[in-house]
């Protein structure tokens, strides 16, 4: 299944796709959004563009696990592509990401300028590797055990 991915922001959002059989995650590319609504149009048209099937939010959860106010905005968001797509949207597990991207980023030497255009596609396709790797898990666990919950 093709998949993209979005790391929403207020101010950035960044993509990353995969390949059919599930086994790379690929950056696309950040884009600048002023609103909500330029968020949704840039994500449905980026969905278009990889031909993506579904579609992978990161939801910024709390170090504990729950919601907070970032997470109702993201959810917002992803009501309004999943109207605006008519794709299966998912909400994946954000937590540490963006602070996975930096170090990352930091054993690069990227800085300034530079890591403020990369860090947001990073973040989507760390999100999108890690969702991709639980997906694999839970279908072994099931292939292994039939009975296990989904």
């Amino acid at each position: 299944m093709k998949y993209l991915c979005v790391d929403f922001g207020e101010a950035r959002i960044g993509f990353a796709h995969c390949d059919k059989n599930e086994t790379i995650a690929m950056g696309l590319r950040t884009e600048k959004v002023n609103g909500i609504k330029t968020a949704v149009e840039k994500t449905v048209a980026a969905a278009l563009e990889t031909g993506a099937e579904e579609i992978v939010i990161g939801m910024p959860l709390r170090t504990d696990g729950t919601r907070g106010d970032k997470s109702e905005r993201v959810e917002r968001f992803a009501e309004m592509v999943r109207e605006a797509s008519s794709l299966t949207v998912r909400t994946f597990d954000e937590r540490f990401s963006t602070m996975h991207a930096h170090q990352l980023l930091n054993e690069t030497a990227i800085s300034g300028r530079k890591r403020k255009n990369v860090i947001d596609t990073l973040s989507a396709q760390l999100i999108l590797e890690s969702f991709l790797e639980r997906k694999k898990n839970i279908a072994k666990i099931q292939k292994d055990d039939p009975e296990a919950e989904k």
